[in-house]
């Protein structure tokens, strides 16, 4: 079964995303922010880290950070899902190791086919 976790402060977006990834047979892990997305990272090796970047505490970009940082994640894939759709955010967020930049609104659809591309 293929780990997702899902790291955004916006219950609504987590809410779509689980369902989501749940009907297409992933296990789903959640945190609200980056301190918890980490916190859950010392325990799972998620397949992707579906990362939001605007968030309180830690921030997407520091989370990347720490992600590329560990050893055990090294097979791990980011993916950005943000608002910030600036070709500057989206080139801090590729140099700093996102696998794929993708900007909100979003359709569900789209994030699991980008996610299931990615992965297999």
């Amino acid at each position: 079964m293929k780990k997702i976790l899902i790291v955004d402060d916006e219950p609504n977006i987590v809410m779509s995303l689980e369902y989501a990834f749940k009907k297409q047979h992933f296990e789903v892990f959640i945190a609200r922010d980056g301190s918890e997305a980490l916190e859950i990272l010392q325990h799972q090796t998620p397949d992707v880290v579906l990362l939001d970047i605007m968030m309180p505490n830690v921030d997407g970009y520091q989370t990347l950070t720490h992600i590329k940082k560990n050893d055990s994640l090294q097979h791990t894939k980011v993916v950005f899902l943000t608002a910030k759709n600036k070709a500057s955010d989206i080139e801090k967020g590729i140099k700093l190791g996102a696998d794929k930049y993708l900007t909100k609104p979003f359709s569900v659809k789209k994030i699991i086919s980008e996610i299931l591309e990615l992965i297999t």
